[in-house]
């Protein structure tokens, strides 16, 4: 299976914004961002900074995609499935990427970021409703229960990223840490999403 294999922080570098790749690294000083706020490589730092309307449609959907942690076909795919729902297409988008398996384990905070709940639901540490999923992109549905296996409930990086989370920091989840385990109450509205990117833009990208 293809994987993007290169530094995560190269590509916050790249949009020039946090993408929060690497759990709490980026809310450190050992961010490279504080100190290297430019585009990585030889010329990063005198590369022109002027976009063309494609140029600016591209980095948007570049930036989207490296959040959730998708490449460019999984990305596309769930467009085209957007696209045939009823609804704006982009809300649309944003709402199936957020009922992705593993960026719910993330909000929950039963993961410090994306890349480290996929890796839990790979290696079968969590169960929905009771039953071993370990396909990160399997979409939740609302009143859906994520529980922590019991083998599994002495993981340092689950309860470590615990403690780092707020209770019911998302009005759509339901977290409890004393179980381990958190509900997927509703989709979420675009506007709950804490998102800063113009989805819009990626529809018209694509819409070329």
């Amino acid at each position: 299976m293809a994987r993007y294999t290169g530094s995560s922080c190269k590509l916050c570098r790249r949009e020039k914004q946090k993408l929060f790749l690497k759990g709490t690294k980026c809310l450190s000083e050992k961010c490279p961002l504080e100190k290297k706020n430019y585009a990585p490589g030889q010329h990063g730092l005198s590369r022109r900074q002027k976009f063309s309307e494609y140029g600016v449609q591209l980095r948007e959907k570049q930036k989207v995609k490296r959040i959730y942690g998708l490449l460019e076909t999984q990305f596309h795919n769930y467009f085209e499935k957007a696209n045939k729902q009823k609804g704006v297409t982009g809300e649309n988008l944003i709402k199936l990427l957020e009922r992705r398996l593993d960026n719910v384990v993330y909000r929950l905070g039963l993961a410090p970021s994306r890349k480290s709940a996929r890796q839990l639901v790979k290696h079968r540490h969590l169960l929905v409703n009771n039953k071993i999923v370990d396909i990160p992109s399997f979409l939740l549905a609302a009143g859906d229960v994520i529980t922590v296996r019991e083998k599994s409930k002495k993981l340092d990086i689950i309860h470590n990223s615990l403690r780092k989370t707020k209770d019911s920091i998302y009005s759509w989840l339901s977290v409890d840490k004393a179980s381990l385990s958190g509900t997927f109450m509703q989709i979420p509205d675009r506007q709950e999403v804490p998102l800063n990117a113009n989805e819009q833009l990626i529809v018209e990208l694509y819409s070329k």
